[in-house]
């Protein structure tokens, strides 16, 4: 199983989609018990939420689960929120709080490098890549993270998440002008709400690759499953209600490919991501 599938794009804009996939090796599925083998915590049905939005955009997508490792924590372990409830880099619990390793099961340190060599590096390897390829033919990139996750989550955060949740860490991961021209398509778009980094400001991807001033810019898009599936098992898929955020989505990324134009700089075949 390939851990990463790449589909190259002419547009200076990457769309990256670490959480949709659902592989999970059978010697770590047999660790898991029964609430970690049903894979709650997957962005259900992202790749089809953005399907043909910006169809000249790059799309590179984590195939594994999760569970396994998460693409979109740092590497080294270190938590994206001090202080706060969150997930690891190899999820002992669930977005709940709760256990997905049978007792004694959960990964060792050896095995948590086993999976960042077979799983994270090759996702961040094949990101890369095609950051630093469209760099070299526009001079800048965005990458625009897409996750998605259910409404209501006491463990991580109170009340109702917003519709659409931007990060930017803190404005640090890319310039104002395209944060700016997605949020305004969201909060313009009723009955929806958008937030800018709020609870959710950018995940590892986000602040690892996000450097505005090298050209290279980062922007997340956290969205609520409520507008789109139903948020508990079997996650199906509401296409009605997901064909209106469909297309907030696609105004909001045509905003965002709209406003990187401004960023028509001089194509440098030596730099670097």
């Amino acid at each position: 199983m390939n851990p990463v599938t790449t589909t190259p794009g002419t547009s200076p804009i990457v769309l990256a989609m670490p959480h949709t996939g659902t592989y999970v090796p059978t010697e770590i599925a047999e660790k898991l018990n029964e609430r970690g083998k049903a894979l709650a915590d997957t962005d259900w049905h992202i790749d089809r939420l953005y399907r043909d939005i910006l169809p000249d955009a790059s799309r590179v997508q984590a195939n594994f689960h999760r569970y396994v490792i998460d693409a979109n924590r740092d590497p080294n372990g270190e938590s994206l929120y001090p202080g706060q409830n969150t997930t690891g880099l190899c999820p002992l619990t669930d977005f709940d709080g709760e256990r997905l390793y049978s007792a004694g099961q959960e990964p060792d340190a050896a095995e948590i490098e086993s999976r960042r060599s077979l799983f994270h590096q090759p996702y961040h390897a094949a990101l890369q890549a095609e950051l630093q390829r469209l760099k070299r033919i526009h001079g800048f990139v965005v990458l625009y993270d897409c996750h998605s996750i259910r409404s209501r989550i006491p463990y991580l955060f109170e009340g109702q998440l917003p519709d659409f949740n931007i990060g930017t860490f803190d404005g640090k991961s890319c310039a104002a002008a395209l944060s700016d021209a997605v949020h305004a398509v969201c909060a313009s778009s009723k009955p929806y709400q958008s937030v800018v980094n709020a609870r959710f400001k950018g995940g590892w991807t986000t602040r690892h690759y996000g450097q505005p001033t090298q050209g290279v810019h980062a922007i997340q898009m956290e969205l609520a499953q409520r507008n789109y599936m139903q948020e508990q098992a079997p996650w199906q898929y509401k296409s009605e209600s997901a064909a209106a955020l469909h297309l907030v989505l696609e105004q909001a990324l045509s905003a965002l490919a709209a406003a990187s134009a401004s960023f028509n700089l001089p194509a440098n075949p030596t730099s670097e991501v």
